[in-house]
């Protein structure tokens, strides 16, 4: 594995880096309240971050949502990139991808998704054309209300259909959740939408048959697009720590108690370690599940490590920041105060650290007994022998001293 930064990853980090730090500042976050910085977004897009994702692949995007977690940014970077540029891009047919992907690049069209699928949420009855009618209700959807399209998995079968939010059927009702990522509560009643895939969709005619949804199996589209997300969202959790962090430093350093700085004492100097540890855990298995599929490889264990990390640690990280701070972190205007926010909602968002760990362990579990297995199916059938025609080990000749 290198997780070194190509020139178009680093280009692409840098540039997000002085967008969000230019327009992301705390009087800036103060007036959007928990709503979307409009003109934020627009400047990202203009700039072509969102569409620098089909170069710069997964590890790219999780070194920009870094950059956008050190100053909180509330905008739906991630929600947008993961449940539509990159869902639609691997999991889309061609038509979908021709209509869509153009104007999520452009920031025209902004995708979230209600992941991830729990039992009894959303039901979907298929159509023969590709279409289908969803049923149900998701209580938190994050930047919901700035949302022109929803990626929604059917609960029995975990199939994907996308649909839009001014739909027939479709009612978003505003949910304020810990950190203001413009959340909303999603109600469908019979609500249109088109099955993410290419299939059948589109065909007509006698022999047009309902789509199958792909079998619940772990590297189903379904998998694949909660696999982008934790790594995704893990990434804006390194980001989002490493701010809480550097405000801390920056405070202990500065601000002074027995007649020397707070940074001096041992205490302090420990809790900010172990911090610092826990947030580079956090980067390394974001960078290690993002290069992994970029290559190609399987990285659904990978992204439930780096969601763990990114669960319990981003919650003493960020408690962390907010106690070396004394009081003043308490105070909700002030900015390690934002840290505090979405620290936490992060460490629930996608399963709780008990939940990503029980997946963990059951996929762990699934994957124990398949080895030896497989290894048996590929052994050459000439050199499968009965183990009784092996012949007797012989004892083995000392040398003469």
């Amino acid at each position: 594995m290198d997780f070194t930064p190509t020139p178009e990853q680093t280009a692409a980090r840098e540039l997000a880096a002085e967008i969000f730090g230019d327009l992301s500042t705390p009087e800036r976050l103060a007036d959007c309240g928990g709503g979307t910085d409009a003109e934020l977004w627009k400047a990202l897009c203009t700039a072509g971050l969102p569409g620098a994702v089909a170069e710069t692949g997964l590890l790219g995007l999780v070194l920009m949502l870094e950059e956008q977690g050190r100053t909180t940014a509330q905008v739906p970077f991630a929600a947008s990139c993961v449940y539509g540029l990159l869902a639609v891009g691997a999991h889309g047919s061609v038509d979908q991808r021709a209509r869509l992907l153009p104007a999520l690049r452009d920031g025209s069209a902004i995708a979230t998704g209600a992941f991830p699928a729990r039992p009894g949420g959303v039901r979907a009855m298929p159509s023969a054309d590709g279409t289908g009618r969803l049923t149900g209700s998701v209580p938190v959807v994050p930047w919901l209300r700035a949302a022109t399209h929803v990626l929604v998995p059917d609960g029995p079968t975990r199939t994907l259909w996308l649909l839009r939010t001014d739909a027939p059927g479709v009612r978003r009702d505003p949910v304020e959740t810990t950190a203001p990522w413009s959340a909303g509560r999603l109600t469908l009643d019979d609500a249109p939408a088109e099955w993410l895939g290419p299939g059948v969709a589109g065909r007509v005619g006698s022999d047009a048959v309902a789509p199958q949804p792909p079998a619940a199996r772990p590297y189903g589209p379904y998998a694949d697009v909660l696999a982008i997300a934790r790594t995704a969202f893990a990434g804006l959790q390194a980001g989002v720590c490493a701010g809480s962090l550097a405000r801390a430093v920056s405070h202990t350093t500065t601000r002074e108690q027995f007649g020397r700085p707070l940074s001096t004492h041992q205490g302090v100097l420990l809790r900010a370690a172990d911090a610092y540890m826990d947030t580079e855990a956090i980067r390394l298995t974001a960078y290690e599940a993002a290069w992994r599929r970029d290559a190609g490889l399987d990285a659904g264990e990978q992204a439930l490590t780096a969601a763990w990390w990114a669960a319990e640690a981003g919650t003493r990280v960020v408690h962390t920041g907010q106690h070396l701070h004394g009081g003043i972190g308490a105070d909700l205007d002030h900015p390690v105060h934002r840290h505090f926010l979405w620290g936490r909602q992060l460490a629930g968002y996608l399963g709780s650290g008990a939940e990503v760990l029980e997946e963990l362990g059951q996929l762990l579990t699934s994957r124990e007994a398949r080895p030896s297995q497989d290894a048996h199916d590929a052994r050459d059938p000439d050199d499968a022998r009965d183990p009784d025609d092996e012949p007797a080990p012989q004892p083995r000749q000392e040398a003469a001293s």
